[in-house]
């Protein structure tokens, strides 16, 4: 695959540490969150402008894998790209760097269907052509 890796950067801040002093593990599905909307944005589309148009992208599946905590204060690179694609499903794969040595930290993937409010799979390249074409370049590697 050879899509484009959308790279969004942030400062862990000291309410998403435990005690222990790292980020606390579901954390990292909140900035997965941040990497995907704004990847999303980057293509010329919102999420709130996806709504407007009736299209829900509700999360399906979700996988991560830790490899190194971060620590309060560090500042990260969330990654995400736009791995498969199709008229009914999305998913996105992540990767959450240190920035000051590059050690990844987090790898992982979540996958989406598209719908309407009713939570009704729809076909994206039907009801909305222009934004599945948008989100169809930047899967083969597009800005």
């Amino acid at each position: 695959m050879n899509s484009t890796v959308y790279t969004h950067r942030i400062r862990v801040r000291y309410s998403e540490t435990d005690q222990m002093g790292v980020v606390y593990h579901a954390n990292y599905l909140n900035w997965f969150e941040v990497g995907r909307t704004e990847f999303i944005r980057e293509t010329g589309v919102t999420y709130r402008s996806l709504e407007e148009k009736g299209i829900l992208l509700p999360v399906t599946d979700v996988s991560l894998s830790y490899k190194q905590p971060a620590r309060y204060d560090d500042w990260v690179e969330i990654r995400t790209q736009l791995e498969e694609l199709s008229m009914v499903r999305l998913t996105f794969g992540y990767e959450i760097y240190r920035v000051a040595d590059e050690q990844l930290l987090v790898a992982g993937k979540t996958k989406h269907a598209f719908t309407t409010m009713e939570m009704k799979p729809i076909r994206l390249a039907r009801v909305v052509p222009e934004v599945y074409a948008l989100l169809e370049e930047r899967c083969a590697g597009g800005k």
